[in-house]
Order: structure tokens, then sequence, then C-alpha cells
């Protein structure tokens, strides 16, 4: 059997190759959307990729299964289960509960496991002429190292009312159909360490059912009452493209055919872009950004969080441009294909000469911790971090509003006061106060260090959860 873990980093999503060296056989679980890593790997190794699994009709990343079959013919297995409102819209073989399909001398059983989603369905995996017992599970978003899929995803980010409660009781009962799973068997989720999917996941790839047995806190609660109410405690905010890609991933995402190539603009078609209103997206660090941007950009930096930032901020019925270096512009339009933001216009790098040749520019304006503490009385500050990091320790009288959700309350923005913005150390905050500006907003200011420097200073913290919690701010 041949085997490899695909991860990418900026979705923290993870993808599976699974080939059987007796016949070139070949499985992908919960494909990307750029599939060239797998088709490569197919290639090296001599393999023809003939299976596509999928464990569930994903919300955080716009799945590869279409693009994958148009470029090899292979046969998508996707779940029947969860009732008529949980199918998957396009051709595909129904897979449910019991029902197992063979890939060359591997055996992959379906296991109905839901909780996160209704239809959810992880993949038992027998290597036949090594065993008859299986040695391992793809679990998707059911189980991962150390947490389990949340189940308020389609309430929160879908609209979709009255779900969460019956989720949390499904994943409960789902876990005790996993607790009876050998122990040997490795654990192969679809997420890891930073992924919106859940509240707590570890940054180890891979462990086993008896490892979670002892470990994963969702299954050392035998109470149901206890566990709903655990489960559902202190999830983050989803981002807001999440209910983009379920309806996408339901009815089909379109199929690219490869990785599309920006072109690069010119000066003149970028000056045009930005009088049509097309969004600049600048990628370039939060430093460069308030040394002097095109006036209405977004500083979306380009980090490990950018897909993610990108799916919060800009709009799928929107045309964009990026600011970015030519050297990183497949990387980045490959970030931004993975959650269907396809309509970049072309890109520029060279902000210097933008800048030379007249156009108008804009300073984004910065205050010390220094400077806000010395003068507090004269500002409004606004903590962009998620709710449960505002909770355990939050600058005295700060205002929450999770950066993402800004744009829905600009009318809670105070107009006859400087508003300064933070977060932990300057990211977040630095995209939160670049779609102030670009909203009209001018009196504001970035916190730089942002909440960690309040706090390196000493200077006075506000907490609604117990002392210790307070590390959940770091």
């Amino acid at each position: 059997m041949f085997f490899q873990h695909i991860y990418e980093r900026g979705l923290a999503q993870a993808s599976y190759f699974i080939g059987c060296q007796a016949t070139g056989e070949a499985l992908v679980v919960d494909p990307r959307r750029d599939i060239d890593v797998y088709l490569e790997l197919a290639e090296k190794h001599n393999m023809r990729i003939t299976h596509i699994a999928e464990t569930h009709i994903h919300a955080d990343f716009l799945s590869g299964s279409r693009e994958l079959a148009a470029a090899t013919d292979a046969t998508m297995y996707l779940s029947d289960e969860g009732g008529a409102d949980w199918q998957y819209a396009f051709d595909h073989v129904g897979v449910r509960h019991g029902d197992h399909f063979m890939v060359g001398n591997l055996r992959v059983d379906v296991l109905h496991t839901p909780g996160h989603t209704p239809e959810h369905v992880s993949f038992l995996l027998t290597d036949t002429p090594a065993s008859d017992r299986p040695v391992m599970i793809f679990t998707g978003d059911f189980v991962f190292v150390g947490d389990v899929g949340r189940p308020d995803l389609l309430e929160k980010a879908a609209g979709i009312q009255g779900t969460r409660e019956k989720g949390a009781r499904d994943m409960f009962h789902s876990l005790k159909r996993f607790k009876a799973l050998p122990d040997h068997i490795q654990v192969w989720p679809g997420h890891g360490a930073g992924s919106a999917c859940g509240k707590s996941l570890g940054a180890v790839p891979s462990s086993t059912v008896g490892y979670e047995k002892i470990t994963n806190w969702a299954l050392r609660i035998d109470d149901e009452k206890e566990f709903v109410s655990e489960l559902l405690a202190g999830q983050p905010e989803p981002p807001k493209y999440f209910a983009m890609m379920k309806k996408l991933n339901k009815v089909g995402p379109s199929v690219l055919g490869g990785v599309p190539h920006p072109a690069r603009l010119t000066l003149r078609q970028f000056e045009d872009a930005v009088k049509q209103g097309v969004t600049v997206v600048d990628t370039r660090d939060k430093l460069a950004f308030a040394g002097g941007h095109v006036p209405e950009s977004l500083n979306i930096q380009d980090n490990n969080a950018f897909s993610t930032w990108a799916g919060w901020m800009l709009s799928y019925d929107r045309p964009f441009l990026l600011v970015a270096a030519d050297s990183r512009i497949e990387d980045l339009t490959r970030a931004l294909i993975r959650i269907g933001l396809d309509h970049m216009v072309g890109y520029v790098s060279d902000m210097d000469r933008i800048g030379d040749t007249g156009h108008t520019m804009r300073v984004m304006d910065q205050i010390t911790v220094e400077e806000l503490y010395a003068n507090r009385d004269r500002y409004h500050v606004i903590d962009v971090r998620g709710y449960t990091e505002h909770e355990a320790a939050h600058i005295p009288g700060a205002q929450n509003i999770h950066a993402g959700y800004l744009r829905e309350h600009l009318d809670q923005i105070p107009r006859d006061r400087t508003v300064v913005v933070h977060c932990v150390s300057g990211d977040r905050s630095s995209i939160a106060t670049s779609l102030l500006l670009s909203e009209g907003v001018r009196n504001v200011r970035n916190l730089t260090c942002g909440f960690n420097g309040w706090r390196q200073n000493g200077y006075p913290i506000e907490t609604a959860l117990p002392q210790d919690a307070d590390v959940l701010a770091a």
C-alpha cells in the first residue's frame, strides 16, 4: 500500500492519496481544488487515480473532487446519508453506512458519523493482502487530534436554524461508534491546528483510536447533556465565506481545468481598474501598507491566514486585484481558488512606481500602547479579536467587534472620537483598520504591538473569565 498525507497550512486542511501498488489504482480523500499535487503523485509512483471520496459537504474550502474527476475520469464516492436536504446535486456514486468499495486490493468501508454535519461519513481502510483487520480511518471533520468537529457551523455560518443542538447529540452517539473501534487503528483527520472547524485541534497530523480515547476531551465525557453543553461552548466565530463554500460544494464547484495565471497589470490598466471600483487587496506586510497604500485598499497580508481573511473580507460577486510580489502570485492564486475566489482581474507588484507616477497614496495612522495609556480618555478602543479572546482578557472599556464582522457594524463606530483598533499583535487590526478606512471612517488608528504590548507593559486588564483563562488571549 502507498500512502501520502497532503497538508495545506493556509486552511489547515488535510487530504490523502492512498494507492494499491499491486494494481496501480489510487484513491484521493477530500481533495483540494488545485489538484496538480495528486496528479504528480500518481505519475511519480506509476499509479492512476480511479477513486475520489469526500467525508462530507465541506464548509471551509472548495472541494477539488469534480476538478480531479474531470482530469482523471475517476469515480466520486460521496455520501447519500443525512436526508434529502444534504444530498450532493451532481453525478456521483452514493455511499451509505455499511457500504464498501475496493481500490485494487484495498477495502474501504463507509461509516455514517453525523454530528459536524448530517451527511458526514468516515472511511475505514483495510489493506487486505496484509491483514483482514482495518488499519486506518479517515475521519474528515468528525474526530480530530484532541478535538471533534463543531456542530454549530450550519446554524452560525449557513443560517440553518435548529441544527446545532441536534448536531451535538448526533456527535455524542457517533463517538460511541468510534470508541468501539480497535485501539490500534490510525486516525487521519481532515484538519489540524488553526482550523475553524473545531476549538482545540492538535498540531500533530494523526493519532490512533486508543490515544484519542485517553486524551481527547470529547471521548471522556459519558453524560450526553454535559457533552452537548461542553461541545457548543467557546466555539470560534466561523468565517462568513463558510456559507458560500457549503452552497458551492453541494451544487458542484466549477471546473477550472488548472490553476489560473493572473496577468500583471500595466499602470494604465491598474488605474482603470481602481476607477471602476475593483477592490484592491494589498498583500504586503502591515508596516509597508501603513507607510503608503492605494486609498480604499484592504491589507490582507501574505501569510498562512491569507485565504481565511480573504474569505472574510472579499465579496464573491465583485472583482478584485492584488498588490503582491511576482514570486508570490501563484501561491496566492492557489490560496484564493481553494475558497472559490476566482474573480481576480490581475495584480501589480511595484507600489513605489505607482506612487512615483503621482497616484494618491494614503498612510495608516499608528498609535503606541504608551500613548494610548497616557491619553486613555481621548480614544475609543475597538478590540477586533474573537469573543472568547476578549472575554479572557481585554483593555478596560474596549468594544469587541470581531474583525470579520466590522462591515456589518459600521453604525456602531463612533465618528466624534478617535478610534483605536487592536488585536493581539497587529495583523488582524491592520486588516480591520484598512477596512474602516475603505468604508470612509477616517478617525482611526492602529495599535502597534496590540494587546500583547499593552499586557507586557503591565497596563490594566479586565477579564470576564477566571484569571488563569487569560492565556487564551496570547
